[in-house]
């Protein structure tokens, strides 16, 4: 299952460093279990539920937020690196995991994917947030998936928190207008 997970989402490779990554797949692969869903399905799952029938599915968005935050962390890393440093593994652990709890949060019905029981009252930042403390990931990978929806929106955001949260948000407000 893993070598299946690295090969539907490759970017998980590009962390560095093999205790943070082995437990990022570990917290991602939980939360299909958990889900009740198979690697497969993130092709057919929707990245969300506030466009109708939206054709683009979890794992395009994930992957895609990701890249665009790897983008942005090497724009900054080469612009700023003297004023601050920031870990890549870090990002990259807390990009792939930001919507893991998604799969907890959806469920597939008759009529299509809807929220699931524990969805309707516990959002994929709070699920996924909680995988990656039950996986030992460090504080800033939970952070970064705990604030990086509207969920932060009031509270502090790490320089990570806020790369990844742009970059979902970047993945998400355009293509909501554009597939209205």
């Amino acid at each position: 299952m893993k070598n299946h997970l690295l090969e539907k989402f490759p970017e998980i490779s590009l962390i560095t460093d093999e205790n943070i990554r082995e437990k990022t797949i570990a917290a991602f692969l939980e939360g299909v279990s958990i889900g009740g869903w198979q690697l497969d399905d993130l092709d057919r799952i929707p990245f969300t539920l506030l466009i109708p029938n939206c054709p683009i599915s979890l794992l395009t968005h994930m992957r895609a937020v990701v890249q665009t935050a790897l983008k942005v962390f090497d724009v900054l890393e080469e612009t700023y690196h003297e004023y601050y440093q920031m870990d890549r593994d870090i990002l990259l652990s807390g990009a792939i995991l930001h919507d893991v709890g998604k799969v907890i949060e959806y469920h597939e019905s008759e009529t299509g994917f809807v929220k699931s029981q524990s969805g309707k009252i516990v959002r994929h930042p709070f699920s996924g947030a909680a995988l990656a403390m039950k996986h030992g990931l460090p504080d800033e990978v939970q952070h970064i998936i705990g604030t990086h929806a509207h969920e932060g929106d009031d509270g502090y955001r790490t320089p990570a928190s806020v790369i990844v949260h742009h970059s979902d948000f970047i993945n998400f407000e355009p293509l909501r207008d554009l597939l209205k």
